[in-house]
């Protein structure tokens, strides 16, 4: 009997351990509950030590002080159950030992409570039921234009958004603004994509920041769980490790895109063709930054409007060098002429040299200022319009810009926004 109450307080003393040190949120608790089973545990000494004595061991008034402290420990284990109550002796003895009496096991009850959500947690509790759902592994911008789009086409799809580190407001965000379980984790490990229970997902979004990660993550998806094949939908950030990517198998059995890839289909598609058919003669286009949005523009412009067009010109800091990786990965024929200038999208000079070669007073010209400076955009496109009236400007921004729409409304320039365009142009059957 001795043994068995002997590990029974073991047990509860590794559970109160485990409730106020298991977590890192719980480590403040060290500072009150120690302090109270002490004062607890004094209360039931002095009030045992005083002459009170118990209904059920009488004896106790005799008993050596170990004894006492037995009984004391007991109590945070099974209360008086087994001991009887306070009985004789002083008021104030008596008071003491009904404090530890009731306040022993209710602080041991708190410390089982604590642990028991330590163990079951909420993500674990509600991972543990979900099943036909979509999980998100990465937790920036693009997260939160994919999950935007989902909750206004699908509500109700449960979610799970996973990433190596979050910080807490930006998980808090995600779960409050989005209704998605958040957990932290490492999804090239088997241990977490079992625990993201991918036999019954309905597909992955692997939205990170990390090509080789994502393509690693998919490699391992697909091996344990070959049903999701062309469910897993892969986000690349380079165009040229995507495109060095193509005839592998891994891309073959996944769905692979780029967010400027998305977004420069949606400015092609949406405005660009229009404006192509409308005029009656072949068009010029400039496009001022050639980076990754660039880029996607010449190649989309290559794929769906190539007749149409009659000069492209290229400005770059680094415009030579982006264009012959370009024509390395781009084999589509092209039916235009081309002019590259390398320098500052910025500085008058390369404008000096783009206006002697092209006479961009004739017909309507589509300039495009897509650097990833807005500001630079916003100021060479307003000067752009007011030299040249008849062009279509269009100024590149990150996000949408209230500021920058309502100048380019008051100047006639046209403000895209690479989150919008993204979000406008998310396939439906990503949502679903």
């Amino acid at each position: 009997m001795i043994v068995l109450r002997l590990s029974r307080i073991q047990f509860f003393e590794n559970t109160l351990l485990v409730s106020l040190m298991g977590s890192p949120p719980l480590k403040n608790m060290f500072g009150w509950r120690w302090p109270m089973a002490l004062g607890l545990f004094l209360c039931a000494m002095i009030g045992l030590s005083s002459g009170v004595a118990l209904t059920e061991r009488p004896d106790v008034v005799t008993a050596s002080t170990l004894v006492r402290a037995y009984y004391s420990l007991g109590l945070f284990v099974v209360g008086g159950l087994d001991i009887g109550v306070p009985t004789g002796g002083p008021f104030t003895g008596r008071v003491l030992l009904w404090i530890a009496f009731f306040g022993s096991p209710l602080l041991a009850a708190s410390a089982v409570l604590e642990a028991l959500l330590i163990v079951i947690s909420r993500e674990r509790w509600q991972l543990s039921r979900i099943r036909n759902h979509i999980v998100v592994v990465g937790s920036g911008e693009l997260t939160t234009s994919y999950l935007r789009v989902l909750r206004q086409h699908s509500p109700n799809i449960p979610v799970v958004v996973v990433d190596l580190t979050i910080d807490k407001v930006r998980e808090q965000e995600l779960a409050e603004t989005f209704d998605v379980t958040v957990i932290i984790g490492d999804v090239t490990h088997e241990f977490m994509l079992q625990k993201l229970r991918l036999h019954r997902a309905h597909r992955v979004m692997l939205l990170g920041d990390d090509d080789f990660v994502a393509f690693e993550a998919a490699s391992k998806i697909l091996r344990l769980y070959p049903r999701l094949e062309s469910k897993v939908v892969l986000h690349g950030g380079s165009l040229r490790f995507l495109r060095a990517m193509q005839e592998t198998q891994i891309a073959r059995q996944v769905v692979q895109f780029n967010s400027y890839n998305l977004a420069a289909m949606g400015l092609v598609s949406s405005t660009l063709i229009d404006h192509f058919e409308r005029t009656p003669n072949q068009d010029t286009v400039v496009i001022a930054g050639f980076g990754l949005f660039g880029q996607t523009i010449l190649e989309e412009l290559q794929n769906k409007a190539g007749s149409q067009i009659d000069l492209v010109a290229i400005i770059d800091n680094e415009a030579y060098r982006r264009m012959q990786i370009v024509d390395e990965q781009q084999k589509s024929k092209t039916y235009y002429e081309r002019l590259v200038y390398q320098g500052d999208t910025s500085h008058p000079e390369v404008w000096r040299k783009l206006t002697e070669d092209i006479d961009l007073s004739r017909g309507e010209p589509v300039v495009i200022m897509g650097t990833g400076d807005p500001a630079n955009n916003l100021r060479t496109a307003l000067w752009i319009k007011q030299k040249y009236d008849n062009t279509l400007v269009f100024v590149r921004t990150n996000d949408t810009s209230e500021f920058a729409q309502a100048v380019g409304e008051e100047h006639g320039v046209h403000c895209i926004s690479i989150t919008q365009l993204v979000e406008d142009n998310i396939p439906l059957v990503w949502l679903d």
